[in-house]
Formats: structure tokens, C-alpha cells, sequence
């Protein structure tokens, strides 16, 4: 019989171990589901912000992965290292740079940032205009959707004017005095209640523009109703995108596009461009058919304006990229006479030529005369060397304008006595008189003597219009034109 060794007998007690270790084994695996995120200090008044500030992932971003992804473009997802990045920054500018009441509606001021100072609430994320997720996202029902408010702001507790106010960044306080700011207010019950509302309100109302632009059915927001009470004015986030960067400034369109159906500002400020068979109306909103030169009645074998092989649309050329914004959303700095700071000018009352003070800030009141005005964005688009230039151009285009279109008036009402029939809403057609007196209404107001804004989106092509219109009544009807009328183009005489 073999005897075991003392290295044997120590190999098989290991081997029967194991084998007994094995046998009497019942292993399971277990998985456990991480928290959707780190539970925020009771201080935070139920906002949670980042999941991760490493990724600078808001908690939100966890099922809302497209919003997230567009949302990193903007500037709010970098604004605590902007802030960080600024000479001159205050304590007081972390709120704006940061989640907490501002912006959504909070009126405690004890939550988020400003509460607990933690890193996972830097930078402007989704609860600082939709609030405090906390409720949301740990039992989400449609019950307690955090829908924001497209308010621009109401005593600055809600909405951008939040933030974007004040003497440095005056974005609300300027849009709240210009004409988007008080365009639906300004509307009486019977329009809202007039058969062609829901068409009106797509350019008069929030709620109706993005509708209008196929944005509203996968927007959520609080105010989706029309009535009056509830009927949003043209608000901060009506133009710009709250979610992405898609466009310079976050906007929803691009403004320096040369079409009517893409260009932001003209998907409403161009309605009403040419005659309408069935109206005696002139123009109604059409500042972007001007300025692509697509305005107006135009009469039959028009001749071109002599030194040009097309009408010039010259607020519309390459020497003014932005389009409309080129004239009317300009950014610049007032001082006073010892070169103090006094405010920054945003551009957001979209005045092309101001009235301003004696250090250049706008006016509240703006019926001022020409020399009153700052034409600094003139000077500054590309069009014209300087102000005066621009000041002294507005003068001739006015004037020459206004002798044209007086001229137009006087031939069409002749045509009235001799030939009322030529004026008919019912005919289904445009006459040279109802051409002419269309091309006159939309540039001259005849009750004040004044020449209308058209006149300056596009001189070149309303006096073109004009002087041919003028042409047409003489022709068509034998109207004698006024002894003396200079109906050369002085505007290509430069």
C-alpha cells in the first residue's frame, strides 16, 4: 500500500475544501436601480439641478435627452463660467447666473444657488424658467408638469425680464414700451371677436405666431389659451428659442435670410404687399416685401429707373446683412458728458431712428423732429458714412415722395369724377387707378402730409412705383399731369 506524502495529503484537504465550498453555494446576483439623483438639501426648496456637474447634466436631462442636447449650445448652459470669466463681476450677479427663484415664478428667494451655494445648481438649467423639478421627477404625472410662463415679466418675478433687465442688459425694459410688448393690449374687444381673428392674431398674438410658425403643438407653456385675459403680447421667447441655439441669439428664424417665408421678422411684417381685389385698402405690414422689392402695383411695360438694370432694393442689399435687424435691433453704450456709464442701449424697441436725449439715450416720448433723432444706426449698418448723410437721404426720399404720391392722389381723384366705375371691390380685378391709389396709400398718408415708413425700406423702388403709377393714369385715362412735375428719379441723379 502507497503512503501518502505530507505535500499530497496537503493538496487533497485544498481539494476537498473547495469541492465542499462549491457544493453547499447558492450565489445570487442583485441589482439595484441608482437614484435618479442626489437628494437636494431642504434648503434648495425642491430644486435639484445637475446630476452631474462634471457632465453639467441637469437632473431633467435624464429623460428630456433632445432638449439637453440643444440646450448645451447656449450660452445659460456655460453662464457661471461667463460670470467667472468677467473682471468685473459682483456677488449680486450670481443670481442671474445661476437656479434659483428667478425667472419661474418662485417668490421665495430661499432656494436653490442662493440657499445651499452648491456647484449643482451653476448655470442657468431647465428649473430656472420651468422651477423646481423635485415633485416631477420623482412621481411624474401630468398633473404636476413644471409648464413655464411665457411671460417676458410681471414685477420681474417671472419670466427673461428676470434677468434680462436692468440698465446694463434693458431687454425687457425696452420690449415692454415697444410695439411688441403692447401690441394685443392695444386691441379692442371687437377686433379680437371679428370673423378674421384667428388670421389677425397670428402676427397680434403669442399664442397665435407660434401656432402660426407649427411651434406650439410641441411646446409646453402655461398660457395656451386665447381669451382675453390670457392673450400673450409678442414675448422674449415668441422670437427666441428658450431650448436652443439654432440661430445668432438663440432666435427661432434667421434674420439675415432674404426670404419672406424664412427671415424672422418677415413672417409677420409682410401681410398686405399688393392690391387686393376685394379691398380698397393700401399695404398692411409690408416692410419685408419691400425690402426684397416685391411691393406694390405695378404698371403695365414699367420702365426700369435709368443707372440700374433692376429696382435696387437698397435696405435689402449686401451692404445691410441683418435685414431688418440692421436697422432696427442695434446694440451701443450711453454716456454722459464726462464719458460716465449710463445705460446700454439693447435695441429691443426696435426704433430705427430714435428719439434720444442730450447723451444719446432714447426718449420715452418719441415725436421728435429729424434732427432730434439718432440715425447712429444708419452709420453704423454699412449704408451710409454718418449720421447726417443718413438724416439728410431721409429728408430727400421724404420729400421727393411726398410731391409724387400728392400728384397720384390728385390724378386718382379726377378718374373718381370721370370714371367711378374703375373703382369696384366686387370686380374681381385691379384697375391703373386702383393700382396707383394702392401704391400712394402705402407710402403717403394724405390726412397728416406725411410720407409713411415704407418710403425708407425701399426709396428707390416706391419712387420708381410712383412715377410710373403717375405714367399709367395719364395714359389710360388722359389726366393731365401738374405743369412743372420733375418726374426724374433724383435718387439715381447721386
Amino acid at each position: 500500500m502507497r503512503t501518502l506524502t505530507s505535500h499530497s495529503r496537503t493538496t487533497m484537504a485544498a481539494l476537498l475544501l473547495l469541492a465542499g465550498a462549491a457544493g453547499c453555494t447558492d450565489e445570487k446576483i442583485v441589482y439595484r436601480d441608482r437614484p435618479l439623483f442626489e437628494t437636494p438639501a431642504a434648503t434648495a426648496a425642491g430644486f435639484v439641478g445637475y446630476q452631474s456637474t462634471t457632465s453639467k447634466t441637469p437632473t431633467c436631462g435624464a429623460c428630456h435627452v433632445e432638449v439637453l442636447g440643444k440646450w448645451k449650445e447656449t450660452k445659460h448652459a456655460n453662464a457661471w463660467a461667463t460670470l467667472q470669466a468677467n473682471a468685473g463681476k459682483k456677488g449680486y450677479c450670481e443670481a442671474c447666473h445661476t437656479v434659483n427663484n428667478n425667472g419661474n415664478g418662485k417668490t421665495d428667494t430661499i432656494a436653490g444657488w442662493r440657499s445651499t451655494k452648491d456647484a449643482r445648481y451653476q448655470d442657468v438649467q431647465c428649473e430656472s424658467c420651468h422651477g423646481a423639478g423635485t415633485a416631477h421627477i420623482t412621481n411624474p404625472t401630468k398633473a404636476n408638469v413644471p409648464l413655464v410662463s411665457l411671460k417676458a415679466g410681471s414685477g420681474f418675478s417671472n419670466g427673461c425680464g428676470a434677468c434680462h433687465s436692468g440698465v446694463h442688459n434693458p431687454f425687457y425694459d425696452e420690449w415692454k414700451v415697444s410695439g411688441h410688448g403692447t401690441l394685443a393690449k392695444s386691441k379692442a374687444s371687437a377686433w379680437r371677436a371679428s370673423a378674421d381673428s384667428a388670421y389677425c392674431q397670428g402676427c397680434h398674438t403669442g399664442q397665435g405666431a407660434l401656432a402660426n410658425w407649427g411651434i406650439a403643438q410641441r411646446t409646453n407653456y402655461q398660457e395656451k389659451a386665447k381669451g382675453r385675459g390670457d392673450t400673450l403680447t409678442i414675448t422674449c421667447a415668441i422670437c427666441h428659442d428658450p431650448h436652443a441655439k439654432n440661430n445668432n441669439a438663440q432666435l427661432r428664424f434667421s434674420i439675415a435670410v432674404n426670404n419672406t417665408e424664412q427671415n424672422l421678422c418677415m413672417k409677420c411684417h409682410n401681410r398686405r404687399s399688393v392690391p387686393d381685389p376685394t379691398s380698397s385698402r393700401g399695404a398692411h405690414s409690408a416692410e419685408g416685401a419691400l425690402l426684397t422689392g416685391e411691393f406694390g402695383w405695378v404698371p403695365p411695360g414699367m420702365e426700369i429707373p435709368a443707372g440700374v438694370s433692376k429696382i435696387t432694393t437698397t435696405h435689402g442689399s449686401t451692404a445691410n446683412p441683418r435685414l431688418c435687424a440692421g436697422c432696427h435691433v442695434n446694440k451701443y453704450t450711453v454716456t454722459d458728458a464726462t464719458g460716465s456709464f449710463q445705460q446700454n442701449v439693447t435695441g429691443h424697441r426696435f426704433l430705427p431712428t430714435p428719439c434720444v436725449d442730450a447723451n444719446g439715450a432714447p426718449t420715452a416720448d418719441q415725436n421728435c423732429t429729424s434732427d432730434k433723432r439718432s440715425f447712429k444706426s444708419c452709420a453704423t449698418g454699412g449704408c451710409h458714412g454718418s449720421e447726417a448723410a443718413a438724416r439728410s437721404a431721409e429728408l430727400v426720399a421724404e420729400t421727393r415722395v411726398r410731391t409724387l404720391a400728392t400728384e397720384v392722389n390728385r390724378l386718382v381723384a379726377l378718374v373718381r369724377v370721370q370714371r367711378p366705375t374703375e373703382f369696384s371691390t366686387t370686380d374681381n380685378k385691379i384697375t391703373t387707378a386702383e393700382g396707383a391709389n394702392f401704391n400712394s396709400a402705402s407710402v403717403y398718408n394724405a390726412t397728416t402730409g406725411s410720407a409713411t415708413a415704407a418710403v425708407i425700406h425701399n426709396p428707390y423702388l416706391v419712387e420708381a412705383l410712383l412715377t410710373a403709377s403717375i405714367a399709367q393714369l395719364k395714359k389710360d385715362y388722359g389726366v393731365s399731369v401738374m405743369a412743372g412735375l420733375d418726374l426724374r428719379n433724383t435718387f439715381l441723379q447721386k
